[in-house]
């Protein structure tokens, strides 16, 4: 695209990039504002994806009320440890199934259709990222006024960083699973990877308990999942402590993911639609 490469032509080209990014930003938002009201005609799909967060919250959460004196399961109240760990979930998941609207859209025509605009095709995916992202921090905001319900106590400022941290996550996991997307081009091959990297992400990030109850090989394992970290950052939050290394790890985790997915998703899509 024109403006994309006038974006790398170095410092003396820097009205074109200013223009570049100027477009990129203005084309997103025209494609953002046409997923966002496909969605709104469909809101009965948003509000199932939340769901199957409330069912844990409604139906799972009042189980740990007898494990908050058990060593290693953390501080603070049930609560506190059990809904930013709902609240990851919902962005791995909300998030991550984003692909099959991708896959749907490439059978139907719609890409094709899209690839013979001048739009740009970073535009393309930030767009339905941002759409993806939209929708999942509604959805969160519905899982901490339920938590709030049932007995959850936080500060504001916690539960904002908590919500920062959805929002990331949410971004990231939509770039990546527009990328397995574009890759697969296939529910039927789509649909198996998806769950096979979802789920012991799930587990090994400690979102259902913390992970310091488990065995130390466990529990050392799951630091390799960047998850791990995200959920910690939210539960220190939960509890107001902000300035700790958990808080820090997690932002740093979060921001690192955000822009390698990003990038990786936006070379893809001008990839597939040079």
């Amino acid at each position: 695209m024109p403006g994309e490469q006038s974006a790398s032509a170095g410092p003396a080209a820097s009205p074109g990039r200013v223009a570049s990014v100027a477009r990129v930003a203005s084309d997103t938002r025209l494609i953002f504002l046409r997923y966002m009201r496909q969605t709104l005609r469909s809101k009965v799909a948003v509000v199932f994806g939340a769901v199957q967060p409330l069912l844990y919250l409604v139906l799972f959460g009042p189980l740990l009320s007898d494990l908050v004196d058990v060593r290693g399961f953390g501080a603070g109240s049930a609560w506190q440890v059990f809904v930013p760990g709902v609240l990851i979930q919902l962005a791995l998941f909300g998030a991550g199934f984003a692909g099959f609207g991708l896959i749907a859209d490439l059978r139907s025509g719609v890409v094709d259709r899209l690839r013979v605009t001048p739009a740009s095709r970073t535009a393309l995916l930030l767009g339905r990222v941002l759409r993806d992202t939209v929708v999942v921090a509604f959805q969160s905001a519905v899982v901490v006024a339920v938590g709030l319900a049932l007995g959850l106590r936080a500060p504001v400022g916690g539960i904002a960083v908590g919500l920062a941290l959805v929002v990331a996550l949410a971004v990231s996991v939509a770039s990546l699973s527009y990328v397995v997307a574009l890759r697969t081009r296939s529910e039927d091959a789509f649909a198996p990877i998806l769950t096979s990297v979802t789920l012991p992400l799930m587990l090994l990030s400690g979102i259902l308990l913390p992970m310091s109850l488990a065995p130390g090989w466990l529990d050392a394992v799951s630091r390799f999942t960047p998850f791990r970290y995200m959920v910690d950052a939210a539960r220190a939050a939960f509890l107001g402590d902000y300035a700790t290394a958990a808080v820090a790890e997690g932002a740093l985790v979060a921001v690192a993911l955000l822009v390698a997915s990003v990038a990786l998703g936006a070379r893809r899509f001008r990839r597939e639609n040079a």
